[in-house]
């Protein structure tokens, strides 16, 4: 493989542990450069911290690999400088403006000359007319559009986003993905840690992490169909009995309202076919087959994991 082929993120056997708890545990990964990856898993999964040892905030007590050529044990400081990370929580001067964020933002990375690198970064993001405003004034789409300015100024070459759009609108989070796009297709790499299932549909390639362990990656479609699963709908006057003759019988899974339906889910095809049949007949619904979503893959993945802080 060739140094310009080689994985802006390349991981083998993490492993980070705090006191008597594995949080990550033998965790491999590998992110291509310019694709933009996602991080799945449920809360207490490992992701930031996983996020945090891929950026050289965090030494990893066994594992090895390399992020952007760089050796995470040794060349920690040299990541960091070649890295954006974008945190869960706003963590800028509220009683500061967006340009004065920024230009402290750009000392802090030695940055010259500061003022060019600063409009630059205002016009890229389209802050400019904002510039003059206080941080603590703004919504939380401008708060995330400038953590996204700062994260981004220094013209790092892989972006580590943690949960960025956690509070933020559908139209805001929509801007976001966009931008993020923008800035894969000019050579950047991204990997975001997400709960929004629309928002790994929008990533090349998703990784799920549940408790500490990588259980599946690929596509969407490739994680969906390795999944296995059966998806039926149930629809009809009587979904709430059916909801409940359901639970615990051969072949579901997962039983879930979805508005005047009912989606039914689980690994054995055939055993839910025969389950959700005989119900839908005695309770007078429809039964209709459907693609199965991330979300229920999701679901399922969750199910089947075990929670290494119980």
């Amino acid at each position: 493989m060739t140094a310009a082929a080689a994985p802006a993120i390349a991981v083998r056997g993490l492993v980070k542990r705090f006191g008597a708890q594995t949080v990550v545990d033998d965790l491999s990964l590998t992110v291509e450069q310019g694709e933009i990856a996602g991080f799945l898993g449920p809360n207490g999964s490992g992701k930031t911290t996983t996020i945090r040892m891929i950026c050289g905030l965090l030494t990893p007590d066994a594992g090895s690999g390399q992020v952007l050529g760089l050796d995470i044990r040794r060349e920690g400081r040299a990541i960091k400088r070649e890295v954006g990370y974008m945190t869960q929580r706003f963590s800028f001067y509220e009683d500061l403006t967006i340009e004065e964020n920024l230009n402290f933002v750009a000392g802090l990375y030695g940055l010259r000359p500061a003022a060019r690198a600063v409009a630059d970064t205002l016009a890229d993001l389209g802050l400019t007319a904002r510039r003059g405003q206080l941080a603590g004034a703004l919504s939380g789409g401008w708060k995330q559009r400038l953590a996204l300015a700062a994260c981004i100024m220094h013209r790092p070459r892989l972006l580590l986003l943690d949960e960025p759009t956690a509070g933020v609108d559908p139209k805001a989070r929509r801007e976001f993905w966009d931008e993020i796009h923008r800035l894969a297709a000019e050579g950047l790499t991204v990997l975001v840690s997400t709960h929004y299932m629309d928002e790994a549909e929008r990533c090349h390639r998703i990784n799920y992490i549940a408790y500490g362990k990588l259980v599946t990656r690929g596509t969407v479609a490739e994680v969906v169909r390795g999944a296995g699963l059966t998806t039926l709908v149930l629809q009809g006057p009587g979904t709430n009995s059916a909801a409940q003759a359901l639970r615990g019988l051969p072949g579901v899974d997962q039983v879930a309202p979805y508005g005047a339906t009912l989606h039914v889910v689980g690994r054995d095809g055939a055993a839910l076919r025969r389950s959700a049949t005989t119900v839908a007949s005695a309770t007078g619904c429809t039964l209709t087959e459907a693609d199965t979503s991330l979300e229920d893959v999701f679901i399922q993945l969750m199910g089947r994991s075990q929670d290494n802080m119980a």
